[in-house]
């Protein structure tokens, strides 16, 4: 199958609008379904043995809920850690902050563009970069300018994708036998015919060297991408807003 990006419909809706409220419920439910905390979950317990990251920024954080159940999962091992949750929309509820603060984590949603938020100076280090169900929304060049600017500010960078083959886009047209709305109904089919496979995001990651890359299947709908510098934090420098 060929990556095919259409516009999702969730993304034109007001944050308040009942189509969209219900839209990310149907969201929590479905990244509960593809265990996509579960399988991040792994993924940085093996990446982070010696210890875990002091700050993680999560792209496209939405209402940070997905953020919230990997640090349930992580709590025992990682603590006091900041996540700073990106996302074009104010939707982080004080309530989920406060879950944060009940496990040792500090929460700390910014509004702002992806891009934009990296245009602006590093002030603190960030030990790990994650994004869930949201790369797939880039086309080719401004995916290719994300991970760049993502490779200049972090030593790890972690993704949870949709997998990208016929059968799931044949399982995508059928969630509204389990509740779904129809906001998530087409949005899950353009999801899986934008998302990944094979060794597609390892191939737009810089090619700079000092990176240890894996991307792999995890179960039967998701796509993972893992790009860890095995010196820690990259050493190039970062760029000005002007040029990035």
């Amino acid at each position: 199958m060929d990556r095919r990006i259409e516009p999702e419909w969730l993304d034109a809706l007001p944050a308040d609008d009942p189509r969209a409220i219900r839209s990310r419920r149907d969201l929590r439910r479905l990244n509960a379904l593809m265990g996509n905390v579960g399988a991040m979950a792994s993924t940085l317990l093996i990446t982070f043995s010696h210890g875990s990251p002091k700050r993680i920024v999560d792209l496209g954080a939405g209402d940070g809920t997905m953020m919230l159940g990997l640090a349930r999962r992580l709590a025992r091992r990682w603590r006091h850690v900041e996540a700073v949750l990106v996302d074009r929309q104010a939707i982080v509820r004080q309530e989920t902050q406060r879950q944060f603060e009940a496990l040792s984590w500090s929460a700390k949603p910014v509004t702002a563009d992806i891009l934009d938020w990296f245009a602006q100076p590093a002030r603190d280090p960030v030990g790990l970069i994650t994004a869930n169900l949201f790369l797939h929304h880039f086309s080719g060049p401004a995916l290719l300018r994300l991970l760049r600017l993502a490779a200049e500010r972090t030593g790890c960078f972690v993704a949870c994708e949709p997998r990208r083959y016929p059968a799931a886009v044949r399982a995508s047209r059928w969630l509204w036998l389990i509740g779904c709305g129809r906001v998530t109904c087409h949005d899950a089919v353009a999801s899986v015919r934008a998302g990944f496979n094979g060794t597609e995001l390892s191939a737009l990651w810089p090619p700079a060297g000092g990176w240890q890359l894996q991307e792999k299947p995890a179960g039967l709908f998701t796509h993972c991408f893992v790009a860890r510098h095995l010196g820690g934090q990259p050493t190039s420098p970062q760029k000005d807003g002007a040029d990035i």
